[in-house]
Formats: C-alpha cells, structure tokens, sequence
C-alpha cells in the first residue's frame, strides 16, 4: 500500500480532517523507518526506530493529529521527535512545530532528515520535552508520543487559553489512554476528552513522572 493508498485507508477507519489525510498521503513513511524496517513501512503497525524506541502506527498519527483540530496558522509543540515522521505530518500542517527528543541518537538524525526534505518550519531542541519549551510558549497546541503517568503540569501551563493537547497518560502499557484536554481560561480546569486506549514508550524526563 503506497502512502495514497494508506490515506484511503485512514479515510475508511474515520479520518475525516483532508488535510490530515492530504499530509500523510505527501509523506513517504519508508523515509522514517531504519532501511531493515522499510518493507514494513506500509503496514498499519508501530515499528522499532532504535534505542527502545517506535513510530507509531499510521492510524494512531493521523487520530492524534486530527484531534489537535490544525487550521494552519497555529505554533504546535512537539514531545517526542522520534524518526520525525509525526514532526513531518505536524509541519505540513501548522505554521511553526518545535519538537523536543531527549534521545540524542534520534534527534540528530531526525533533524538531518527534515532539513534535507525541505522543512523550514521545525525548530528543534534536545533535552527534557516533558518540561516543553517555556521560552517559546503559549503554544496552540501540544502533542505527546510517549506517556507519563499523569499530565505533566509544565506542559499544561505551556499551553495557552484554548489550546489542545494530545498526550497518552498511563503508567503501564495496559493502563494507557489517549488524551485530548482543552485549555480554558485562568483558573478553569481543562475539559479532558478520552480517545481511545494505547501504548507508548514512556515518557522521560524530570516533569514526566508524579511528584
């Protein structure tokens, strides 16, 4: 199934947003897979992209990006570069993604990889996303590829008034559960919308575990 035909796909398992479907069927997932996984690029599978690490499946990515409800003028935050394929789909869609990987061995790579397929509105970091990029915030969207045990509350903070955040949350694979909260205003708390269940490698980091 060609990356076409992988948006048809997602069409059928009720992705409806086309510009989600439009980024996905532009991008060639081989691209973001180590070369002995590219025959199982265009499965609907997670794969392993080294250092304990995996690209999510397509369906969880198109879901995930679809729940951020992108427009196109938005600045996202990115936890979790990754292979950069999700950092890809987010770029196609929003004005400006700042993605954070705290594997150096990944986003080194990742950045090599956007920079030569033409990607001029990712700025990258390496370090701790579960502590975000608070000298770029408020973003108007936040999305999570790994899961902490509770929403780290830095994230929350880094997310302005009517944002969205897509974040796993669970402390064992069989506890995970995807997330959509929507900001409101000071002192409201969020109005949190449960996806559906998954599995994510855990987030690290200082902010990604409960204090």
């Amino acid at each position: 199934m060609g990356d076409w035909g992988r948006a048809e796909y997602l069409a059928r398992q009720g992705i409806r947003d086309r510009r989600v479907l439009a980024a996905i069927a532009n991008l060639s997932r081989a691209d973001f897979v180590p070369e002995g996984e590219r025959d199982a690029a265009y499965q609907d599978a997670p794969l392993p992209i080294g250092h304990g690490q995996t690209i999510s499946q397509p369906y969880v990515v198109a879901l995930m990006t679809e729940a951020l409800e992108l427009r196109g003028g938005e600045r996202v935050l990115e936890i979790g570069t990754g292979s950069g394929y999700q950092t890809a789909v987010l770029a196609l869609m929003a004005r400006e993604v700042y993605t954070v990987e705290i594997v150096r061995e990944l986003a080194r790579p990742a950045r090599r990889l956007l920079h030569r397929l033409g990607f001029t509105n990712v700025f990258f970091r390496e370090g701790d996303g579960s502590l975000g990029w608070p000298e770029a915030a408020p973003f108007d969207a936040i999305i999570a590829t790994a899961a902490p045990e509770e929403i780290p509350r830095e994230l929350l903070r880094q997310l302005r008034p009517g944002g969205r955040m897509v974040i796993p949350v669970g402390a064992t694979h069989e506890a995970q559960e995807l997330l959509r909260l929507r900001r409101g205003q000071p002192g409201m708390l969020p109005r949190v919308d449960r996806l559906l269940p998954v599995r994510f490698v855990p987030m690290t980091g200082q902010a990604s575990v409960p204090t």
